[in-house]
């Protein structure tokens, strides 16, 4: 009988285990979010260094959405960035999407600061006005070789 009851006990906490692995993975996975409360947006970017898919979209500091998907466009010779955001937010049509960092050793991530116009973008639309990141190694290299140039003279 004693037997039994471990039998049992173990068999719970298996279960619970299960059910609780499945609600994480459908939760941080984002299976769940095929609600269609969601749209999809796409910015372009002379460079899109350091950006993966996953990455935060920021609006005023909170995350509003994430990063989708990244590819180079052939035929602009830009890379194409979808963003996935809530339909509670929208965008005026002059909004600009910036590349940057979440800290110094932190990711990138896309920051969106909104625009004072009348029209919205709609699902699928372009952001055009766009800022791709500044690289901390270009920013060094600039820093240091014009640094010696000046002290050259």
């Amino acid at each position: 009988m004693n037997r039994i009851k471990v039998e049992t006990v173990v068999g719970l906490f298996v279960l619970v285990g299960l059910v609780s692995f499945a609600f994480l993975a459908v939760k941080l996975g984002g299976i769940g979010d095929a609600s269609g409360s969601h749209y999809t947006l796409t910015a372009r970017f002379l460079s899109a260094s350091g950006l993966r898919n996953g990455a935060e979209v920021e609006m005023a500091g909170v995350v509003v959405g994430k990063v989708t998907d990244i590819h180079f466009n052939h035929e602009d010779f830009e890379a194409e960035v979808e963003l996935s955001l809530p339909n509670s937010i929208r965008l005026q049509d002059d909004a600009i999407a910036s590349i940057a960092s979440s800290g110094l050793l932190g990711g990138k991530l896309i920051k969106i600061s909104a625009g004072g116009s009348e029209d919205y973008l709609e699902p699928g639309d372009i952001i055009t006005e766009t800022e791709s990141s500044v690289s901390l190694e270009e920013l060094l290299s600039k820093y240091i070789f014009e640094g010696q140039s000046t002290n050259d003279k």
